[in-house]
């Protein structure tokens, strides 16, 4: 496993673990790769959409920007102090630091100094950059293209989306959280896709609703990028071995079952989730990290990744066919929650006793949304023909 770089870096090159590398995560960069990857796929469909008549550049008349610069100058205030507030006091902490980076960037120590006048020289220069920029002439028209909104709906989508998990992780684990409320609510680990999945899907739907957008065609252009987003975050829960894997696996591999011994049962070594000793330790392992799992364990982040692209092939193909709106992104949420609710069986999550069923949290939302898609594809079935009905922006 590589809990950050340096494990990486060790590994290819031979250089020394917990490193000034170690302070780029693994699970960190595989999760900005989510978002880059979405980005570049809603924008593609966004175009596409655009092509086919369904989406609209909008029109922006009477432009003022009489309160830009000032807009600029606060923005890019806020942005230089908190640079100045932290990077003072994580360049004298960096040890401490490169272990925990979460904790100490949401914690409230810093340069106050620093992050004063960084937020001056930040305020200032945008503002008289901005002020100083030749106006518009007056009457001029400009046009906003769809796929322009594409960055705008990933930034929402992204902090929703993070706190929607780490909320629902919160509840799922609410005896940790009640032990110590500041240090779950602000830890780098433990994040719950569902949580994210809906929080995001409500922000991102009323973002479409306000810009125009059929929130059923957005919908849909949202599903692939789903898919491919979540099996690029499965590959950093399986490269950084961040606990999100199965139960105890002793048994033998089985005939049928062709794929290698490591995709059958896997101990981890070096993953991030026993960085606090709960694992085995591992004979002269050097570093922070130098536990590994006894027993094996299901490695259930590969089997999402496998699912997660499979799905999104299958979507990706189906995209241009199916017509009705809505419809592709009703089978999405039918494919992807019966992948999840199987995976749920073998994976390490909190069960709960509901109606007689030993069902974890994720899994009782993967049934309902299977239960939401079929209804919704089942509604959709019954138009005669495509609502392509968009507002005339």
């Amino acid at each position: 496993m590589y809990p950050d770089l340096s494990y990486f870096f060790h590994d290819l090159f031979g250089t020394s673990v917990d490193n000034w590398t170690s302070i780029f995560k693994t699970f960190g960069i595989f999760l900005a790769l989510v978002f880059v990857s979405a980005y570049h796929i809603l924008k593609k469909e966004l175009i596409r959409k655009e092509a086919e008549g369904i989406f609209k550049k909008k029109k922006i008349e009477n432009i003022d920007e009489s309160g830009s610069a000032l807009k600029e100058a606060i923005i890019n205030g806020i942005i230089g102090f908190v640079f100045g507030f932290k990077l003072p006091y994580i360049y004298e902490n960096f040890e401490t630091f490169k272990s925990d980076p979460a904790s100490h960037v949401f914690s409230s120590e810093g340069n106050g100094f620093t992050g004063t006048m960084l937020a001056v020289i930040f305020g200032f220069y945008f503002y008289f950059s901005v002020k100083n920029k030749p106006p518009l002439p007056k009457g001029t028209v400009l046009y906003e293209r769809p796929y322009e909104k594409a960055g705008n709906i990933i930034i929402i989508a992204a902090i929703t989306g993070i706190l929607g998990s780490r909320i629902l992780s919160i509840l799922e684990n609410l005896d940790s959280f009640l032990q110590d409320p500041l240090g779950q609510l602000f830890s780098g680990s433990g994040l719950t896709i569902y949580g994210g999945l809906i929080l995001a899907g409500i922000c991102v739907a009323l973002y479409a609703k306000k810009s125009g957008f059929s929130v059923a065609h957005m919908a849909d252009v949202a599903a692939p990028a789903l898919l491919f987003g979540y099996g690029v975050g499965r590959m950093g829960c399986q490269f950084s071995g961040d606990g999100d894997w199965g139960i105890e696996n002793t048994a033998p591999k089985p005939d049928w079952f062709i794929f290698p011994d490591w995709a059958w049962a896997y101990d981890y070594p070096r993953n991030v989730a026993d960085f606090y000793q709960r694992g085995e330790k591992i004979a002269d392992c050097v570093g922070n990290f130098c536990t590994h799992l006894n027993p094996p364990v299901f490695p259930t982040p590969i089997y999402e990744v496998v699912a997660s692209f499979f799905l999104f092939f299958v979507i990706w193909k189906l995209r241009t066919k199916i017509k009705t709106p809505g419809r592709l992104f009703f089978l999405y949420l039918v494919l992807s929650g019966i992948a999840r609710y199987f995976v749920e069986t073998i994976r390490v999550n909190p069960r709960y006793d509901l109606f007689g069923l030993q069902w974890s949290m994720s899994q009782t939302i993967s049934a309902v949304l299977v239960i939401v898609g079929l209804i919704g594809m089942f509604a959709l079935s019954k138009k005669d023909k495509p609502d392509y009905t968009i507002p005339d922006l």
